[in-house]
């Protein structure tokens, strides 16, 4: 991938510990999680990279690495948040993923009391760009999650939202040019990022 332009990561965090005892966006990364993110900010080259995150302790917690090995500080953006599922809190992985499904087949509808999709890229999208636009860095990382990024890259790439450009897993990056909005690659595994 070659780009002469400012360019911009979205990263997902990887995996989580699950605790139905704890609200989703409470959850931190899983062990396996927490060495994925260790190993590939450790490969990174030490260079002021602009780091910017969800609140969500999962991102963040992807996020604190990178920021450390870039010598620099986390912006967070709130509004960055995971598609608002709190209507039906936690789903065993079955019915989780059935009901993801109908989120993302029926944008315009609310499925369950979730976030509609619509919202939700409206949101993430607003947010994103407001933070590229008063952080004028010239390398910047999104720290964020898997269904409002998928979003993302529907509206960069100019494609309907579909569950089809879903990343194949927790952990996931791609590209984008911030300034052009277009997206710049599609998802790849966290192991293959570098600045």
């Amino acid at each position: 991938m070659t780009h002469t332009g400012r360019i911009a990561i979205y990263l997902t965090h990887p995996e989580v510990m699950i605790d139905p005892a704890i609200p989703v966006p409470d959850w931190g990364l899983s062990p396996i999680g927490a060495e994925r993110t260790s190993v590939v900010a450790a490969r990174q080259p030490q260079f002021p990279v602009r780091v910017i995150s969800s609140a969500e302790r999962k991102a963040l917690e992807t996020a604190w690495p990178l920021a450390a090995r870039f010598g620099t500080p986390i912006s967070v953006r709130p509004g960055m948040h995971e598609n608002d599922r709190s209507a039906t809190g936690y789903l065993e992985a079955q019915e989780f993923e059935a009901t993801a499904d109908a989120f993302f087949a029926t944008p315009h509808q609310s499925v369950r009391g979730w976030e509609r999709a619509i919202d939700a890229q409206s949101r993430i999208a607003d947010e994103v760009r407001r933070a590229v636009n008063s952080h004028l860095d010239d390398r910047i990382i999104f720290c964020g999650h898997g269904g409002v990024g998928t979003l993302l890259y529907c509206d960069l790439a100019g494609r309907p939202i579909d569950r089809t450009w879903d990343q194949p897993g927790g952990g996931q990056w791609f590209a984008f040019d911030p300034d052009n909005w277009t997206a710049l690659s599609h998802w790849a595994p966290m192991e293959t990022l570098s600045f």
